[in-house]
């Protein structure tokens, strides 16, 4: 298990955070990480496939590699994966779960591709196991195997990780479609705010919902391992050796620095919603970092700068086809940056935020008045905002200093990085102007 290829799936548009991130990771010389399409290859072994579990916050699985084929029908799938060596990886007592992808393959049911490999699965342990084979369990299975397709290739792979990446183990409080921990990630990973050995600027979210990204921060500034509080599937692998992960558990743990008794915090969040800072308190507790992080209810377009000097904003404000950017509204919706604004049902009044709701289909009117806000009151400040809406920066008449392609899910989205400075007074008129 010392020559493994793996493959670590990511967001499209993180590659070129997520090779960098594998390589500190793995301390593996630049020619064992290759970036691709939709992920990243390593070549490298079982020990370093448990280290990039334990410590990846980019990465959405830990896959291996197991068979690189060519195909052309359904029973040359079905021999690959009779031609693995699963008994290597597992035993007939774990359940399996097979899933195929597919671009550009010439087959016409995907789900008959994956039951020929749970054929396979289940043939070769009835060859080498005396009869025996895993049942299949297709919610909570103990091994997922991925097979993959393309025009001419069959890519056979197993599943180190168990339950994806961006479940940390923390969140148990969470809004609507919540901001998934590993685009949280590569959104301040994009920003370069843990880059270099420099003191880390403050950093704020105003529009922090159940606070991920705010708590992907705090995680990052105190050293503490994305993977630290839950389990994974290669803890039921054959080779699995208990003592080894023990140990790599052990030196994450000792690496964790923890700020000092009174020291001001560095990361902030504040939201419109009451119910989502309660929530987002919760899991700072549950991760580790409620220390780290101070946590406001608050208008985005009413709150100040949390710290006087200057800092870094990363936000995914809310966007949908109506933003209520006046609070809650009255028939008790919430607004939340991690799902979608609703406005009150009609006649329904605010009962937080000191204004009218100010709504337009697109959220134009929201964003021109947070950027009005930003200008006189933010100067000094970098803000990069995760939005699909690519035409933003001039909904905020802003110009945008940096545009970073990523997806969030099926949308594409850009990451846009405005650099704030004061808003200059209307110029007075000359003598004669009209």
């Amino acid at each position: 298990m010392n020559q493994l290829q793996l493959f670590l799936p990511c967001a499209a548009g993180v590659e070129d955070y997520l090779a960098p991130e594998a390589l500190r990771i793995t301390g593996l010389p630049p020619g064992c990480v290759t970036k691709q399409r939709g992920g990243v290859a390593v070549r490298t072994s079982l020990n370093d496939a448990m280290r990039l579990n334990l410590y990846c916050r980019l990465a959405q699985r830990v896959l291996v590699l197991v068979s690189f084929t060519e195909y052309r029908s359904e029973n040359d799938i079905y021999r690959a994966a009779m031609a693995v060596q699963w008994e290597r990886w597992f035993t007939p007592k774990e359940s399996i779960k097979i899933e195929v992808t597919a671009q550009h393959s010439p087959l016409t049911s995907l789900n008959f591709a994956a039951l020929k490999v749970k054929d396979a699965v289940c043939d070769r342990f009835r060859e080498v196991a005396g009869g025996v084979r895993p049942n299949v369990d297709t919610q909570w299975p103990d091994v997922r195997i991925y097979a993959h397709l393309t025009t001419d290739n069959c890519s056979l792979y197993i599943d180190t990780s168990g339950e994806p990446l961006f479940k940390r183990g923390w969140r148990e409080d969470k809004g609507d479609a919540p901001l998934k921990e590993t685009l949280a990630a590569a959104m301040i990973a994009a920003s370069g705010w843990a880059d270099g050995d420099a003191d880390l600027m403050p950093l704020y979210d105003p529009c922090c919902g159940s606070g991920t990204i705010a708590i992907e921060a705090a995680q990052i500034a105190c050293n503490i391992a994305a993977g630290s509080l839950r389990r994974f599937a290669f803890e039921k692998f054959v080779p699995f050796r208990h003592q080894v992960w023990a140990d790599m558990k052990k030196e994450a743990a000792e690496a964790v620095v923890k700020p000092e008794p009174g020291q001001q915090a560095l990361i902030y969040g504040s939201d419109v919603s009451h119910r989502m800072v309660d929530f987002a308190q919760r899991n700072a507790q549950r991760a580790g970092v409620a220390d780290v992080i101070e946590f406001r209810g608050g208008d985005a377009l009413q709150r100040m700068p949390p710290i006087e000097g200057g800092g870094v904003m990363v936000l995914n404000p809310p966007y949908g086809e109506r933003i209520g950017i006046g609070g809650v509204a009255g028939d008790g919706r919430t607004a939340s940056s991690e799902g979608r604004f609703a406005a009150g049902g009609e006649g329904a009044q605010p009962r937080f935020g000191a204004r009218e709701l100010a709504e337009t289909e697109d959220g134009g009117e929201f964003f021109s008045q947070l950027a009005s806000h930003w200008k006189k009151n933010f100067s000094g400040w970098q803000a990069w905002v995760l939005t699909p809406d690519l035409k933003l920066p001039g909904k905020m008449r802003l110009k945008e200093s940096r545009r970073v392609p990523m997806w969030n899910g099926p949308l594409e989205c850009r990451l846009f990085k405005f650099d704030m400075v004061a808003g200059r007074m209307a110029k007075e008129k000359t003598p004669g102007a009209s």
